[in-house]
């Protein structure tokens, strides 16, 4: 990958909610990780057969591959440029890993979805985690491939510019902003929106708004995926009302029309 981002990327990621970096790290840091977790899982890595549930989900992974895949200085000079030099956290873990497997069985977490980045009365329900326009602790979502991921592979299914109708929602919500079931529950009634996969070799990585819509989908190809998805951290939150705005700070703007 370049270490920075052309005006043409950053306008992609403003205008549809995220931008794709390929080569971001070597095969052969990915082949670490995928060692690790294929240790890590109750099936077989050469015996298909032993695949038998569609998700199994790993835990929170700090060893040396997987923090060295996001903490390259060029992906910190892009989280600079999307977010703004001393606004972020860098990541001390790749969080929870939903390793998907070609299967006949359907999953059960397929829905559309808003990550959410703050507690709410009970901080150990994630369903009660909320988020409100000021996107308060989470700067980006990140999409971590470290398999090769096609078409087949479910891909995440990006809703491009959905972050956009989602800044709209939230303006009305004020500092408290939605828990994740409340906004998942609106998201039907949004606009339709083009529907874009997250593919790629291992070591590519997808940057997106933290209000943009997404989805899990079945697995249709033939070898498990892995890709981990965590948040980048904010010290506070976005301001949206200030003259000196970032790049995801001026998507919220421009989906609140303060443009």
């Amino acid at each position: 990958m370049s270490d920075m981002l052309s005006e043409k990327e950053i306008q992609h990621f403003i205008h549809s909610g995220f931008v794709r970096l390929d080569n971001t790290f070597s095969k052969e840091m990915a082949d670490a990780a995928l060692e690790i977790l294929w240790n890590d899982l109750p099936c077989d890595r050469s015996d298909p057969s032993s695949w038998v549930e569609p998700v199994i989900r790993l835990g929170m992974y700090a060893n040396e591959p997987f923090i060295n895949s996001i903490n390259s200085p060029d992906l910190y000079n892009v989280f600079d440029q999307l977010i703004g030099k001393d606004k972020w956290i860098p990541c001390r873990n790749v969080g929870t890993f939903p390793v998907r497997f070609p299967s006949v069985k359907q999953p059960n977490d397929t829905g559309k979805h808003v990550d959410a980045s703050f507690p709410g009365d009970d901080p150990n329900n994630f369903l009660e985690w909320r988020v409100n326009v000021k996107s308060k602790g989470r700067a980006l979502l990140m999409l971590i491939l470290y398999s090769d991921v096609s078409e087949y592979d479910a891909p995440t299914v990006i809703y491009e510019g959905s972050h956009m109708d989602i800044a709209q929602l939230l303006d009305k919500e004020g500092d408290s902003g939605l828990s994740f079931m409340e906004l998942a529950g609106k998201l039907d009634q949004l606009p339709e929106r083009k529907e874009v996969y997250a593919t790629g070799k291992a070591g590519t990585v997808y940057l997106c708004h933290p209000f943009l819509v997404h989805a899990a989908q079945p697995h249709k190809g033939s070898m498990p995926k892995f890709m981990a998805q965590p948040p980048l951290l904010l010290k506070g939150e976005l301001f949206i009302s200030d003259e000196a705005y970032s790049p995801v700070e001026k998507a919220i703007r421009l989906g609140i029309n303060r443009l």
